[in-house]
């Protein structure tokens, strides 16, 4: 199995695999925490053909082989997609792929290779409320050999008569040691970029194989939280210039991950290129006197989510740096940089005013939270972004 980190979840996989599979089954957890691969494990153990339940899966029958390859026509895979990164229904009549009736339509038919069948719904708490709907019917009623794993980073956001039909496992954070482990045996990082990335990714294996795979992710990042900690020192117009900064900084890195998890999306050329039509509350820019794509709204969202998300580690090592729990700090590369900005701040040498500045912090660490869920929830993410600029704690000045 390629599961590392949760040893309970996948014995109790490698349990259903010789034993009573469940119909339907939900993995949730953190993103990146491992439940997709838990997922495939799970497939590959029960298409694969060696003779002995207990060796499955055994990674070099031609079962488990075209599982890796994701080729196996007894497996299918369900993911977001499209402007509103959702899983949709599909047409009643005749479903695109990558729909949940098309994926119905699809499980009823005959295995090809053996005598199984397995779905599996990536983000599965990105189904619409019609997609979840149409889903509970197979869920209800899930022809024979049929097994439907669903990945949710956030299982709430499914229905609860969804949710019930499931056997559940739930995935926690996997221990930095183990995380070093995995990036190791992948060969993607050297031991001491390893070692960070381990942490910085809060116990989630396929964020650091992700940031591993991105040296241009991490150099974005690294750059992000350094605007973040000399805006300390920074008045509120400077502050606020910083954020058409921040946000393209942050694009850079989302653009540098989606690459690693992704690969390089096509590109279609057109002879005469037309200027895309400005939509409403998008803001277009120059470049060398010709105008540019401005983002589209989703966009700039995710840019902002992104920095709020970098934010909360910024702030949280920057308080535990002046509480003197530096063995603590998510992000070591940053050490440095963190003590001379803890410095900027009100010190000991005024307990009263570096035990309000600390609190400070802590308050800022709970806004970060509520503007971010804001964000979510559709909130204009310039505005989010600006009351948090002018939210961070100011530095003394001298």
């Amino acid at each position: 199995m390629r599961t590392r980190g949760h040893d309970a979840a996948a014995g109790l996989v490698r349990s259903m695999t010789v034993g009573r599979t469940p119909h339907a089954l939900l993995i949730s957890g953190p993103p990146g925490v491992g439940k997709t691969t838990l997922a495939l494990d799970l497939a590959a153990g029960l298409l694969c053909d060696d003779p002995d339940p207990a060796a499955r899966p055994c990674r070099s029958c031609r079962a488990c082989r075209l599982v890796d390859r994701g080729i196996h026509p007894d497996l299918q895979r369900l993911a977001p997609s499209g402007p509103g990164d959702q899983i949709r229904i599909g047409d009643r009549d005749r479903p695109d792929p990558g729909t949940v009736r098309r994926l119905a339509s699809d499980l009823v038919l005959l295995p090809v290779e053996g005598g199984a069948r397995v779905a599996i719904l990536e983000r599965a708490d990105r189904l619409t409320d019609d997609a979840q709907t149409a889903l509970l019917k197979t869920l209800e009623e899930p022809p024979a050999g049929v097994t439907i794993i669903l990945c949710a980073d956030d299982e709430e956001r499914l229905m609860p008569t969804v949710r019930s039909r499931c056997r559940r496992i739930r995935l926690g954070p996997v221990a930095i040691r183990d995380i070093e482990a995995i990036l190791g045996a992948m060969d993607v990082a050297e031991p001491p970029l390893a070692a960070r990335l381990a942490r910085i990714a809060s116990g989630r294996p396929g964020a650091a194989r992700t940031l591993a795979l991105a040296p241009e992710a991490v150099a974005a990042r690294d750059e992000i939280a350094r605007m973040l900690l000399d805006l300390l020192a920074a008045g509120p117009a400077i502050r606020l210039a910083t954020a058409r900064d921040l946000t393209a900084r942050a694009a850079d890195l989302t653009r540098a991950l989606d690459r690693t998890t992704a690969g390089p999306a096509p590109v279609r050329v057109s002879a005469t290129p037309s200027p895309p039509a400005a939509r409403d509350g998008d803001e277009a820019e120059e470049a060398d006197g010709m105008p540019v794509a401005a983002a589209s709204a989703a966009e700039r969202r995710r840019g902002v989510a992104t920095v709020i998300a970098l934010w909360r580690d910024v702030a949280r090592d920057l308080l535990l740096v002046r509480l003197g729990d530096e063995g603590l700090v998510r992000d070591p590369g940053l050490l440095d940089d963190l003590r001379v900005a803890a410095r900027l701040l009100p010190t000991a040498t005024d307990a009263s005013a570096a035990a309000a500045t600390d609190a400070d912090l802590a308050a800022f660490l709970a806004r970060l939270d509520v503007v971010g869920e804001l964000v979510e929830a559709n909130a204009r993410p310039e505005i989010a972004l600006d009351s948090l600029l002018l939210g961070w704690p100011q530095a003394t000045r001298s």
